[in-house]
């Protein structure tokens, strides 16, 4: 592989168009060498201005597509299966979105693909684990220094939902990033969900249960608890808060700016993920480009995808049944024993 990492990004919509401009303006090291979507209009839109870009209808043509030597997968859940098992079959390395795979089944299925093939080629986005704060609050918990966790208390909140979204997609798609982001911080696996929901909010389109509460259990014991609220109205907040036997230690207050103007004060407030988690995108994407030019990967693995994606189905069981749901997964392929650290070379 050369100097400069060729990417095809797959999905050409709100997060692939953010990925493309990454790689064209931000990220050393990677050029944006084909693009597929659906909508070749669409895709167009988004390379525009990029040079040597060739455009598609189809994920096979763009990762056939010459000067290619990675995958970026920002189209919608469902087709990454197809997307993540094309890109194995031809050795390239991919840096896929969350959800890996929405369903549990699909996930295995990638999980059991790449062991077979006795070598990571896969990342995962859940980009939490690259934001300074996340990793500020992993180091801490992992020193020690505040004794052993107990509790994690999490708030997940956005401006308003996108048409089409349903009650299971806060648990499958919003919390799925707080599931990820507790079995990293807290070193354990989840045992258990139990999804409890207040009356709807007004805010809310007709049929939306929102906000929910979700409650974690961990193998070790520690509860993690999810107020997840996705039309609030107000702006995008994640906070994470936790609560160890010697201390506790909070993040996502929002340090942003501070207006003084007419008699009073306002603090801005984000209003979507893609600016909250601007640089955290930033490292991911840029950890991942220099793993792909020195051969190896790092970062999220398949098995955390998966893992996810059981998590999260069993939050959809317990949300539909209103009772506490076990959390099964099968055994974990040797491969990601030893997976590398998630941060960093």
């Amino acid at each position: 592989m050369g100097d400069v990492v060729g990417v095809a990004v797959l999905g050409a919509g709100h997060m692939g168009a953010d990925h493309i401009r990454r790689l064209d303006r931000v990220v050393s090291g990677a050029r944006v060498a084909a693009v597929a979507d659906p909508d070749a209009e669409r895709a167009k839109a988004a390379v525009a201005g990029i040079g040597a870009v060739s455009v598609h209808t189809e994920t096979a043509a763009a990762l056939d597509a010459p000067g290619v030597d990675a995958v970026l997968v920002a189209s919608p859940g469902p087709a990454h299966e197809e997307a993540l098992l094309a890109a194995f079959a031809r050795g390239l390395p991919v840096l896929c979105e969350k959800p890996m795979v929405p369903d549990s089944a699909g996930a295995l299925r990638v999980v059991e693909a790449e062991a077979r093939l006795g070598r990571r080629l896969a990342q995962v986005g859940f980009m939490r684990r690259y934001d300074a704060e996340y990793r500020d609050l992993k180091a801490l918990l992992d020193s020690g220094r505040l004794g052993r966790p107990l509790m994690l208390h999490c708030v997940h909140r956005n401006v308003s939902s996108p048409p089409g979204f349903t009650s299971a997609m806060l648990v499958d798609s919003s919390v799925s990033h707080e599931i990820d982001a507790a079995r990293w911080l807290l070193g354990q696996e989840l045992t258990a969900v139990t999804v409890l929901r207040p009356r709807p909010s007004a805010g809310a389109p007709d049929g939306l249960l929102d906000p929910q509460f979700v409650l974690l259990e961990t193998a070790a014991g520690a509860l993690v608890d999810v107020e997840v609220f996705v039309n609030c109205g107000f702006g995008y907040q994640v906070r994470c808060e936790a609560v160890c036997e010697a201390g506790s230690a909070r993040i996502g207050e929002e340090h942003t700016m501070l207006v003084t103007a007419d008699g009073g004060a306002r603090e801005e407030v984000p209003r979507d993920y893609l600016v909250r988690f601007a640089d955290a995108y930033d490292q991911e994407v840029r950890a991942w480009v220099d793993a792909v030019r020195r051969g190896r990967a790092t970062g999220p693995t398949a098995w955390d995808g998966y893992a996810a994606s059981v998590a999260a189905e069993a939050g959809v069981r317990a949300q539909e049944t209103g009772t506490r749901t076990a959390v099964e997964m099968a055994p974990r392929p040797a491969l990601y024993d030893a997976a590398e650290d998630p941060v960093g070379p």
